[in-house]
C-alpha cells in the first residue's frame, strides 16, 4: 500500500473504509500471509530451526513468536472492522480500545542481533509482517483520531523545530 493510499483516507468513515478497494487488499494480504506463516511454521520452518545453533534456535524461538503476535494482531484488527463492513459489529463498538491493534511494543520493537543468521524464508515473513503490522498500524491511527496524516518533509522539518526550539 502506498503511503498517500493511508493518507487520502483523512475524512473518510469507518464504514467507508471497510467498503473500499484497500481493505479489500489489505485484509486479502494479512490473510494470505497468516496462512502462509502458519504453513511455514508447522513445516519447513520447524525443520530448519532444528538444524540451528543453539543461540540462533533461541533467536528463531523469539522471532518466530514475534511474526505470530504480529499476524495475530493485524488479523484480529482486519476481521473487527470486516464484521462492521458486515453489519455485524456496530463502528463505535470497534472503535474501543478492546479492538484497537495491539501489542505495539512487541510487534515493533527492534529485533534482536543475530537475526540475519536465520533462516531466509522466516527472514521474509518477518519483513513481510512487520510492513503488513505497520500500515495496519498506520490505518489505526488514520481511522481512529490518534495521529495526523504525515505532513511531508515539510512537517517534519517544522516538528523538529518546534520540539527543539528554533523558528
Amino acid at each position: 500500500m502506498l503511503r498517500g493510499e493511508v493518507e487520502n483516507l483523512n475524512g473518510l468513515t469507518q464504514q467507508g473504509f471497510t467498503g473500499s478497494a484497500l481493505f479489500e487488499k489489505t485484509f486479502d494480504e494479512g490473510m494470505a500471509l497468516v496462512e502462509e506463516t502458519a504453513r511455514y511454521l508447522d513445516g519447513r520452518g520447524r525443520e530448519e530451526s532444528r538444524g540451528l545453533p543453539r543461540k540462533a534456535a533461541m533467536l528463531y524461538a523469539g522471532e518466530s513468536m514475534r511474526v505470530t503476535t504480529r499476524l495475530m494482531q493485524a488479523a484480529s484488527w482486519l476481521l473487527v472492522q470486516r464484521a462492521v463492513h458486515d453489519g455485524d459489529m456496530e463502528a463505535e463498538m470497534a472503535a474501543g480500545e478492546r479492538y484497537r491493534l495491539g501489542s505495539r511494543e512487541i510487534c515493533l520493537g527492534k529485533s534482536a542481533d543475530g537475526v540475519e543468521s536465520l533462516p531466509p524464508a522466516l527472514l521474509d515473513l518477518l519483513e513481510r509482517s512487520d510492513n503488513l503490522y505497520r500500515r495496519i498500524a498506520r490505518l489505526d491511527d488514520v481511522l481512529f483520531g490518534d495521529a495526523e496524516p504525515a505532513a511531508g518533509a515539510r512537517g517534519q522539518q517544522d516538528a523538529l523545530a518546534q520540539a527543539f526550539g528554533s523558528e
